[in-house]
């Protein structure tokens, strides 16, 4: 992942992770219904790692958002 572009992952995380919470899924949750583990389920949220567009597309799926929803960033 390109530290330069950190700040960027990590409102994507926070995103992600308030998406999760308004559809009440667990982080265990979701990643199952994506199929990954909960531990990179975790990084993604926590900015700790790059994230794919084939699991942010799987995201969107399940919390039934588009991707413009998901990269909507709040100031």
């Amino acid at each position: 992942m390109n530290r330069q572009h950190h700040e960027k992952y990590r409102k994507l995380g926070l995103n992600i992770a308030y998406y999760r919470k308004a559809n009440k899924l667990s982080q265990l949750q979701l990643a199952e219904k994506i199929n990954i583990s909960r531990t990179h389920m975790s990084r993604i949220e926590m900015a700790d790692c790059a994230v794919s567009l084939d699991v942010i597309f799987e995201l969107c799926d399940v919390l039934n958002i588009t991707p413009k929803q998901l990269f909507d960033f709040r100031e």
